[in-house]
């Protein structure tokens, strides 16, 4: 779990990264130089090209995972505040559960599902206030992302067995770049000028918050169920929000730090340390009951033990017993 959490721990970060550092003028220039130096990063640590069948799944999950999804999140930022379109992604957990139940036959768990639901509505509480204002089209862009890398998270976890971790993530963050570039050249025309502050912003989003993020997020889904990993998910925004209250002196009030209660406890409750703590409650006995069933064994083994012992009683056991006209080998 520690490097799943990797993962929406610097997403979450990124958001305040991006507001404080980089323009909001290209986007989809700003998803390119996220995405495409951190595959090639990537790249270069491991020096492994795409063979067979990797160079079509390389475009499809880059382009779910990575091209398409980047673009779909701005689309919803423009438009949505970031409130609503963060609860939106939350409720990944449940979609990736169901895609992976269909995928993968990993059937959700109770304690799943519940860690969902119990987590949902902590980000609810955490996010949202009543007071903001919704825009069809935003919502529409932020489940279409969210389904989009549900779908593709699970698809890299089927189809990634043979291949290492650091190349899955760099052919899809290459391929993902490579397909916004002709997009962004289409929209926004030149690339923008980058001074000092933006080439560090970049340094944070392309190094850790993609390059690392990403690995450690594709290491969690080739370890750990689908289900587990989405709940892991949940820490983006509380990222988000903590950092908030950190760097810019926000205060908490009592909605939200009941919200980022349910939260942890969501992600608590799908964790395999949550599976063993049952299996080990389930199994744990009062002591009364359990020296009843001591003695209880020891009483049929010495009634067992007398029986066999009984003169002339054949010592062997009772399925090898012969029997008239029968010849035992």
């Amino acid at each position: 779990m520690p490097v799943t959490a990797l993962a929406p721990v610097a997403w979450g970060a990124t958001y305040f990264v991006t507001h404080r550092f980089l323009s909001a003028e290209y986007p989809l220039y700003g998803a390119v130089l996220r995405a495409l130096p951190a595959g090639l990063l990537l790249l270069l640590v491991r020096r492994t090209l795409p063979r067979g069948s990797w160079w079509w799944r390389s475009l499809v999950l880059g382009t779910l995972n990575m091209g398409a999804f980047f673009a779909l999140v701005y689309l919803a930022a423009q438009v949505l505040p970031t409130s609503v379109a963060s609860t939106i992604m939350a409720t990944s957990p449940v979609v990736m559960m169901l895609i992976a139940w269909a995928a993968l036959a990993e059937r959700p768990r109770a304690a799943h599902l519940a860690g969902a639901g119990i987590g949902i509505a902590g980000v609810c509480l955490l996010l949202l206030d009543g007071t903001v204002a919704v825009e069809f089209s935003g919502v529409l862009a932020s489940v279409a992302a969210m389904l989009m890398s549900s779908l593709g998270y699970v698809l890299a976890k089927r189809w990634s067995s043979d291949v290492d971790v650091f190349s899955l993530t760099s052919w899809q963050l290459v391929a993902g770049g490579v397909v916004l570039v002709p997009v962004a050249v289409a929209v926004e025309g030149a690339p923008p000028a980058l001074d000092g502050p933006a080439l560090a912003g970049f340094g944070y989003v392309t190094v850790v918050a993609t390059a690392l993020a990403f690995a450690a997020w594709f290491t969690g889904l080739r370890h750990l169920s689908a289900g587990t990993v989405g709940l892991i998910g949940l820490l983006n925004p509380v990222t988000g929000v903590l950092l908030g209250t950190a760097v810019a002196g926000e205060t908490l009030a009592p909605q939200q730090i009941c919200g980022l209660a349910l939260v942890f406890l969501g992600i608590l409750l799908g964790q395999p340390v949550a599976f063993r703590l049952l299996a080990l409650v389930r199994s744990t006995r009062p002591p009364s009951e359990v020296a009843a069933s001591s003695r209880a064994r020891t009483a049929g083994r010495a009634t067992r033990s007398g029986r066999a012992n009984r003169p002339g009683r054949a010592t062997r056991p009772d399925h090898a017993e012969e029997r008239p006209g029968l010849c035992t080998s």
